[in-house]
């Protein structure tokens, strides 16, 4: 019966296993199990929540010529299949389950965007059966032409007719206010929301760039809220 690590050395060898790449914990096991006498295997493998069969590899591999791109961790072609090509029925629950939750441009119906965060896809998917990770929801919207986008300021609003006057005026003022020492401050001061085709903070998934004004003019506004 071989004895135990204390379990201050076991914590710190777990937390060392758990850093590495698969193959280098392959190695790192097969080592430790080395050191050893008869029952270490089964010893490493509780403590690393590994199983005997990934010891026993990792020691075939430590006797071995280097087989391996320093840069992979598996031979080509192994390890799990995609589930993108296990579950060949997803994209289309996926495009089904988003369609609720999505809107689009009348006049251009390439032009779509949805409110569904990667979070709320990724539920939606595991209610249906499909247990997947958001970065399969970003592989999945990807492959349907949805990118992440902020509007794209593109559409010229117009502008007052005494718009060039006003900022002239404010100019003149600042000259007046800077000469005599005082301080000029400029503050934002929006409390309240302009209802269009206006920019928003942050981004969404869409399907191609939404244009909005390249102002928020109250007179290009629909509503306040």
């Amino acid at each position: 019966m071989i004895e135990a690590y204390p379990q201050k050395i076991e914590t710190q060898m777990q937390e060392l296993y758990n850093r590495l790449l698969e193959k280098h914990k392959r190695l790192y096991a097969g080592i430790e199990a080395l050191k050893l006498a008869y029952g270490g295997v089964t010893y490493i493998a509780k403590l690393f929540n590994c199983s005997r069969n990934t010891i026993k590899h990792g020691l075939e591999e430590l006797g071995a010529e280097e087989i391996l791109p320093r840069i992979r961790n598996r031979k080509k072609g192994g390890g799990r299949k995609a589930i993108l090509d296990k579950e060949p029925d997803i994209n289309e629950v996926f495009l089904c389950l988003i369609k609720k939750h999505t809107a689009g441009n009348p006049m251009d119906e390439t032009q779509k965007w949805t409110n569904l965060t990667r979070a709320n896809m990724s539920d939606l998917l595991a209610r249906e059966g499909f247990k997947v990770s958001r970065n399969v929801v970003r592989k999945l919207l990807k492959n349907n032409g949805y990118v992440k986008r902020k509007p794209l300021k593109n559409k010229a609003g117009g502008g007052h007719v005494d718009r060039n006057s006003q900022f002239e005026r404010i100019a003149e003022l600042k000259d007046i206010y800077t000469a005599e020492g005082n301080p000029i401050l400029s503050v934002d001061t929006k409390k309240k929301e302009k209802i269009g085709n206006l920019s928003r903070e942050g981004k969404i998934y869409t399907t191609e760039t939404i244009e909005v004004y390249d102002h928020d003019f109250p007179s290009l506004a629909e509503g306040v809220v």
